[in-house]
């Protein structure tokens, strides 16, 4: 990818740790694609054993995720080790961690652009929200690929470009540093998913815009969620008073009906992965011919 977009991992990483205890109260967005991506996720037809939650934070989705499939194991994946810790200290009785009754949901600290995971192990990956953190989404996807299953789904949300446009207008001309993180067009996310070998990739992308009183605000609701400023050319040290007067003064331009917009794209998207064709004893490929309707 174009190292305009490059994050630092470890930032990431940090941030998101420091977030885990104000990431619930300021999750809007993050909650309500959840429920968008779950009313695309009703019109598959898919029965797993082992759902992945990649990228699953302090674990909303995760008992949404087991009333979906009641019959499948969860694994929930994130980079933070404290976000799992706030999923398990959130709900743990109810989710029955390694019952012997009931379906496990196990919690693993890792990377999604590394997958600690057996190759063709999980039936269905979730992803929300996550993948916009990592530098080659093609690797993510990759390992999404090498990870599924013959036939098993995912299905993830992500943001486009014009994500924290009106922020990124805010902050026009102060300097020559990144202060708003930049994310990849859907066609690039798109050529991705394709690169990876999965099949049947669906895609669409919707604008979804808050609210706020004022600039500080969306500041402060960006730093509670762990998404502040992660970029490779982000500015060092801290504005001075001047700059940030000047910051607010651009971001009030836009001000409409009394509040300041702060748009975010969201990108949806699910494929699935190939089928394995049934084969010969010596290796060969069965091939099927059926005759031409009349």
């Amino acid at each position: 990818m174009n190292e305009q977009f490059y994050t630092e991992k470890m930032r990431v990483k940090a941030s998101f740790e420091k977030a885990a205890h104000s990431y619930d109260a300021a999750a809007v967005l993050q909650r309500e694609v959840v429920a968008r991506m779950l009313e695309r996720l009703s019109l598959m037809k898919i029965t797993p054993e082992l759902v992945l939650d990649a990228g699953s934070g302090t674990g909303h989705a995760a008992p949404l995720l087991r009333q979906h499939f009641p019959k499948a194991d969860l694994i929930e994946l994130d980079l933070a080790l404290n976000m799992l810790k706030a999923s398990r200290d959130k709900d743990g009785a109810a989710k029955k961690w390694f019952s012997l009754f009931a379906k496990q949901t196990i919690a693993v600290c890792a990377d999604i652009e590394q997958l600690p995971l057996a190759s063709e192990s999980v039936d269905v990956i979730w992803s929300s929200l996550t993948i916009q953190w990592c530098n080659t989404p093609d690797a993510t996807f990759k390992e999404f690929a090498r990870v599924l299953k013959p036939g098993g789904l995912v299905i993830f949300s992500t943001l486009g470009p014009d994500t924290l446009k009106e922020l990124r207008t805010a902050f026009a001309g102060i300097d020559q540093y990144q202060h708003v993180n930049r994310f990849i067009d859907m066609h690039d996310v798109g050529d991705a998913l394709v690169n990876s070998g999965l099949s049947t990739p669906v895609m669409d992308m919707e604008y979804i815009t808050m609210t706020y009183a004022d600039a500080k605000a969306v500041m402060q609701d960006l730093k509670n969620i762990g998404a502040n400023n992660h970029m490779s050319g982000r500015r060092a040290g801290m504005l001075g008073k001047a700059a940030w007067a000047q910051v607010q003064t651009q971001y009030e331009t836009l001000r409409s009906n009394g509040k300041l917009p702060c748009t975010y794209e969201v990108i949806y998207g699910h494929a699935w992965k190939p089928s394995k064709k049934p084969a010969l004893a010596d290796g060969a490929q069965i091939i099927e011919f059926r005759p031409r309707a009349a």
